[in-house]
């Protein structure tokens, strides 16, 4: 079985085409995150992995249509490699992944305009004595 789940961030804004055919596919890249741990665990160093994914059809345009660079996703789907030849010679490999379920883990609300996280929101204000029919009660109140 060939079934890789990786979460991670985008690293570029997704690409949306269409193949001669007319069945539309996304690509995009995602960055994974990998702690290497040292004696104490502020120790570790990190480093990331990088997949490139292809959402087809329907997938692929919710992916192009909401997602954005840093946005924070899980992937599912078999992975590949491949390999190339880099501009300086030298031989690299390519991790593919062909999505078979996406799922947006960053809402549209925790994104800055730049794609990062933006600031946490406030605390929301403390409950009133009736609230959405629901009355206060103080901890020493319960029976428990």
């Amino acid at each position: 079985m060939n079934r890789l789940t990786i979460i991670g961030n985008l690293t570029r804004d997704p690409e949306l085409r269409t193949t001669p055919s007319g069945v539309t596919v996304c690509d995009f890249s995602v960055a994974v995150n990998n702690r290497r741990g040292g004696q104490n665990q502020g120790d570790g160093q990190n480093d990331a992995t990088f997949f490139r994914v292809s959402a087809w059809r329907q997938l692929g345009e919710n992916c192009a249509q909401y997602l954005s660079k840093g946005r924070k996703v899980c992937v599912i789907g078999p992975v590949s490699a491949r390999t190339y030849q880099a501009n300086d010679g030298s031989t690299r490999v390519s991790l593919e992944v062909t999505a078979t379920d996406v799922e947006f883990l960053s809402s549209r609300n925790e994104m800055g305009n730049d794609g990062f996280n933006a600031p946490a929101p406030a605390a929301p204000a403390a409950p009133t004595a009736q609230n959405n029919g629901f009355t206060a009660v103080e901890a020493d109140d319960l029976p428990f």
